[in-house]
């Protein structure tokens, strides 16, 4: 626990919160001359026994619960790396959900034109995979550059994805379909992910994959055989980022290298030089 961090952050939170904006009035008890909620009002606000928050910001409550963090989170207007931080200071991780039920659903329009810069075929989608963002160079790897709405749902169940993601059976969907279930533990209320898994399960070949699914693979870095749609057979290796205003939102870069066998060296990891 970092205790100094924890009680900076809630302070500071806390303080731009007005009392009034809750039907509760400025304490003016002498010595009182913080701006914000009380520490005693914010207990009655989330009906918690005295003392409950004050523990929370002195770092005096060991492994707080995490239904007290998030009442706490929302209250005080946190936004998702406000979060993140809150649980980084309070048990040392990351915490296992997002804040807000829309965050990672959206990303500045910005990171369109950041896509569109990019050489290699780029895109961003967000936390259920949908389709945020694409550069011109990903859409020509469709027929008629018919780009897919859903990732996750075109690669584990588009007939057309099981021609384009080369030897798909066993190069694609065995570290595909496992990102789909790992991500559903994580959050069983996405709606659009609980129909994909759907649909998956109803679906002979995809659904014995996906039973079988064992560990999430990141694909950071992965190489995979692809029959692109203009440039033919050939192979791409990956590249994956976060935006951090999204968390579960993910951009992909794909490097393709064309022939039917991989006849480029991989890359060496890179490095920083200490000095």
């Amino acid at each position: 626990m970092d205790k100094p961090a924890l009680r900076s952050l809630l302070r500071e939170r806390r303080a731009l919160i007005k009392p009034e904006s809750h039907g509760l009035s400025r304490p003016t008890r002498q010595g009182r001359r913080a701006p914000g909620l009380s520490q005693a009002q914010i207990d009655q606000i989330l009906h918690r026994a005295p003392d409950t928050y004050g523990r929370l910001e002195s770092g005096r409550y060991p492994n707080p619960p995490a239904d007290l963090l998030q009442d706490v989170a929302r209250l005080l207007g946190m936004n998702e790396q406000e979060w993140i931080a809150l649980w980084r200071y309070c048990l040392g991780q990351d915490p296992p959900f997002p804040l807000n039920s829309q965050s990672g659903e959206e990303i500045p329009g910005v990171w369109q034109e950041a896509v569109d810069g990019i050489g290699h075929m780029a895109y961003v989608n967000d936390r259920s995979w949908n389709l945020l963002a694409y550069n011109d160079r990903w859409s020509e790897m469709f027929p008629g550059g018919q780009v897919p709405q859903n990732t996750m749902r075109w690669m584990a169940l588009d007939p057309g994805a099981r021609e384009t993601l080369t030897d798909w059976e066993h190069s694609w969907a065995p570290l595909v379909l496992p990102q789909l279930r790992a991500a559903l533990a994580a959050d069983p209320t996405d709606e659009t992910l609980a129909q994909i898994e759907k649909e998956v399960l109803a679906d002979p070949l995809a659904a014995g994959i996906y039973n079988r699914a064992s560990a999430y693979l990141h694909l950071d870095g992965d190489e995979r055989p692809l029959n692109h749609g203009a440039l033919g057979p050939g192979w791409v290796t990956m590249c994956a980022a976060q935006p951090m205003a999204a968390p579960g939102a993910r951009m992909i870069i794909l490097v393709f290298h064309a022939g039917e066998k991989r006849r480029h060296t991989r890359t060496p990891m890179l490095r920083a030089k200490v000095q």
